[in-house]
């Protein structure tokens, strides 16, 4: 037993040992420079998918077993690790921590969620809205982790409303004088702020159930109370709204999430004459995606966990219930704490609304776009430099002066404080991500240099005697499940270079594989541990790993079905799919005889 929890202790220390040991015949035995890039390649995919070492750090073997095997000179492999991307990731970071620091990301969800009114079913499809915009700007993780403290106050001051109504018509039936039925906030004081203590709780199991529909449910681990299975099941639906609506918002825009981010990178690198994938292109062909996909996720999980009553939905004319009045109410003083917008709040989101415009206007193709002026330098221009343009105006203009008082007495401004500050955009760049891109940008120019990449087109160019879209939905589901247990970057980053080499090895356009493929790493719904969204709501406690089971599960399915249909429909006439394109690697290099 004392062995057995030793090795438990240091199972990750063993792990990498054992994995190494085991994958060394391949290199020793083979000795060719495939053999020992697909031994870096196997090790590297090992520790990412378990995790033995932090995602970063393992990004970062490519840099020590390239040189050390003959198949890059190290200063060939730094240079992979700072591209193109990680320019455009550093001005989308600068814009999300002005958002984020000025609180214009709650100020958009609140008015977006006051916008589609009360009613339970709206309610949730405007919280499920307002996360999937916030989501195509910022993270997805620290989009769910803004919402979920306004919905969990929303939610538990709807089941306190309940409580109070009840409590007030049992008195008034037992013959008390008080006839008023107005909700208070103090009601139920005790038990508010006791909700309030908690930030976030461990998920238990339910207990103390009555038969009676005056039931109370108990979470053993949190302590909340639901008056009703009902209660219990509106928390359950609006924590999956957020999480799962954080990362369908990601993938409308290129810089929405890291994989859309390390797909525009691999395949302008890998395709630079194609220049087919932008800020406005990607847009256009995932935004009808992501809406689809967002509005039957919302009907599904409407559906699975309170049943969907189109009379209640659409009644018009009718007083709001006191669980209406309740939720509206508390939404609107969590808006009034903002106050007025103020000037900083302004300046982010002109300077937002114009990154924007810039990225859409830069070439959409249709029109001569901006870049055309600069047409001495083709290519030149690009998503991130209009990133870096709007990321250092964030320093430099004027959020605050900054005053001191003089031996007189006077207060004079000695200096001006910018919108952000250099430590904040530190505490807010993801360098853990930026490292983890460029280890997958060298890893993919270790595979072309050494021959590894044509090597595995050659193996399944086989599969070209299937029909395309057979082949687009294996990858996408191969790409679905193994993201539900790796993280997405790392699955992304993986398969992105075997995916190209499969697409020219069977000459069919690779953005007919590397589309659907890329959107789909996106879809970890299943488990909590599958992304941060899943996890930061599960963390509430409301949820059982089944229920985000049986909700992500058909949620995956919605999404899966989507794509495909997507590819069939208007992402083909976004681009030219029917045919092997010229960007791509000739015929004759694509495939050895």
């Amino acid at each position: 037993m004392n062995v057995l929890s030793y090795v438990l202790v240091y199972r990750k220390f063993f792990l990498v040992v054992f994995t190494l040991l085991v994958l060394l015949p391949l290199p020793i035995i083979l000795r060719t420079k495939e053999a020992e890039c697909a031994y870096t390649l196997f090790v590297i995919a090992t520790f990412w998918l378990t995790e033995a070492l932090p995602l970063s750090v393992t990004a970062l073997l490519p840099g020590l077993m390239f040189p050390l095997f003959g198949i890059m000179p190290s200063k060939n492999v730094a240079s992979a690790y700072f591209k193109d991307f990680h320019l455009l990731l550093i001005g989308v970071i600068c814009l999300a921590t002005s958002i984020e620091k000025w609180n214009l990301h709650k100020r958009i969800a609140l008015r977006m969620v006051m916008t589609v009114g009360v009613n339970p079913a709206w309610l949730t499809l405007g919280f499920m809205s307002s996360t999937a915009f916030l989501s195509m700007w910022l993270s997805n993780t620290s989009t769910a982790a803004m919402v979920m403290p306004i919905v969990e106050a929303v939610a538990q001051q709807i089941i306190s409303a309940e409580a109070e109504v009840e409590a007030t018509q049992m008195t008034y039936f037992s013959g008390s004088t008080n006839h008023g039925l107005e909700i208070d906030e103090s009601v139920n004081e005790h038990e508010t702020n006791e909700r309030k203590e908690k930030t976030i709780p461990v998920p238990g199991n339910d207990a103390g159930k009555n038969s009676s529909n005056m039931e109370l449910e108990k979470n053993s681990g949190t302590g909340a109370k639901y008056r009703t299975k009902k209660d219990h099941m509106m928390c359950k639906l609006m924590c999956l709204c957020i999480a799962y609506s954080s990362t369908i918002g990601g993938l409308t825009t290129i810089t929405g999430t890291s994989t859309n981010l390390i797909f525009a990178e691999h395949f302008n690198m890998r395709y630079p004459e194609c220049r087919c994938i932008n800020f406005g292109s990607w847009f256009m062909l995932s935004f009808p995606a992501a809406i689809i996909i967002l509005f039957l996720s919302w009907i599904w999980l409407q559906w699975l966990f309170l049943g969907f009553n189109f009379k209640e939905m659409f009644k018009c004319g009718k007083t709001k219930t006191v669980k209406q009045k309740a939720c509206a109410e508390v939404i609107k003083q969590e808006y009034q704490k903002l106050g007025p917008i103020r000037y900083q709040e302004i300046v982010t989101l002109v300077l937002f609304i114009v990154m924007a415009l810039l990225w859409f206007s830069r070439d959409p193709g249709f029109v001569p776009g901006w870049s055309a002026l600069f047409s001495k330098y083709p290519g030149f221009a690009t998503d991130s430099t209009v990133a870096l343009l709007i990321g250092l105006l964030f320093f430099l203009i004027p959020a605050k002066r900054l005053t001191k008082t003089t031996p007189t007495g006077e207060i004079v401004a000695f200096d001006y404080s910018p919108l952000i500050t250099w430590k904040e955009f530190q505490s807010f760049m993801p360098w853990d991500i930026a490292i983890l891109v460029g280890g997958g940008f060298a890893l993919a120019d270790g595979c072309e240099e050494s021959g590894l990449s044509k090597w595995i087109g050659n193996k399944l160019s086989p599969l070209g005697s299937l029909p395309v879209w057979l082949i687009i939905l294996i990858s996408s589901l191969l790409v679905t499940s193994l993201t539900e247990v790796a993280s997405n970057p790392a699955t992304i980053t993986l398969l992105l270079p075997i995916l190209s080499s499969l697409a020219e090895a069977i000459q069919v356009n690779p953005l007919y594989i590397l589309i659907p493929s890329t959107l789909c790493t996106s879809f970890a719904f299943l488990l909590p541990v599958a992304n941060p969204p899943n996890a930061i709501v599960f963390s509430y406690g409301h949820l059982k790993v089944i229920d985000m089971v049986k909700a992500g599960l058909g949620v995956n399915i919605v999404g899966v079905a989507v794509v495909m249909l997507g590819m069939s429909t208007w992402i083909v006439t976004l681009f030219d799919l029917s045919t092997y394109p010229s960007w791509a690697p000739p015929i004759s290099n694509a495939t050895m005889p």
